[in-house]
């Protein structure tokens, strides 16, 4: 399992592609949105957070297509199906790859790309800390559907339709606990608390449900 993470890791640096395209559309879409709602600093400080936290959402979902189509193309799935690694074991090597490789950029970048927000520190902190820990439920949800979709020839769209319904609840307790921490009445344990669960949660249903939609596409 360590073998495969580390293979992976190393796929994914090597190629360039999957962190360095989601910061570009992390940037693009924290960018456009002052030209669209105005200047007023107010404003764009108060949404700032649910903003950023949208913009990892859908950049995290770019490249969630390729997470098992390059395996299949050379056949590396077959072995893994196969192998002395339980499935669900590989999986979830794959997908902490997927999260070191794509996410973990995104949460470094996303307090530099608060700034252009203009979003207070402590809510770039609360932010941080949340990202890291719900970016991970995300891996674990986009492995599902891209397990679903490995066998179809362009399951890119299919892998966002069949994740983004199930990552709305990260996005909703992700964004509630940011918030809860500069607005004082608001508690932000409960809604982090909740968000830690629902990654620990998903890390154990991620993984074994994609083992079975896997075994499924080779039927």
């Amino acid at each position: 399992m360590i073998a495969l993470l580390k293979r992976d890791l190393a796929l994914a640096l090597s190629a360039g592609g999957g962190g360095l395209v989601g910061i570009v559309f992390f940037l693009a879409v924290v960018a456009t949105i002052p030209f669209g709602v105005g200047p007023d600093l107010a404003l764009l400080s108060r949404i700032g957070p649910a903003v950023l936290w949208i913009g990892a959402l859908l950049s995290a979902l770019l490249s969630l297509d390729r997470l098992f189509q390059a395996d299949r193309d050379d056949g590396t799935l077959d072995l893994l199906l196969r192998g002395p690694v339980p499935l669900p074991l590989a999986v979830l090597a794959k997908c902490l790859a997927h999260w070191c490789a794509t996410c973990l950029p995104l949460v470094v970048a996303a307090p530099v790309l608060g700034l252009i927000l203009a979003v207070p520190p402590e809510a770039l902190c609360a932010l941080v800390l949340t990202l890291v820990a719900g970016t991970p439920a995300l891996a674990f949800i986009g492995a599902v559907g891209a397990a679903v979709a490995v066998s179809m020839p362009r399951g890119g769209l299919l892998v966002s339709v069949l994740v983004l319904p199930l990552a709305i609840p990260v996005l909703v307790f992700g964004v509630s606990a940011t918030y809860a921490a500069v607005n004082e009445p608001d508690p932000f344990l409960p809604p982090f608390l909740i968000l830690l669960a629902l990654t620990l949660f998903f890390s154990v249903l991620g993984p074994v449900a994609a083992s079975l939609a896997l075994r499924g596409a080779e039927d």
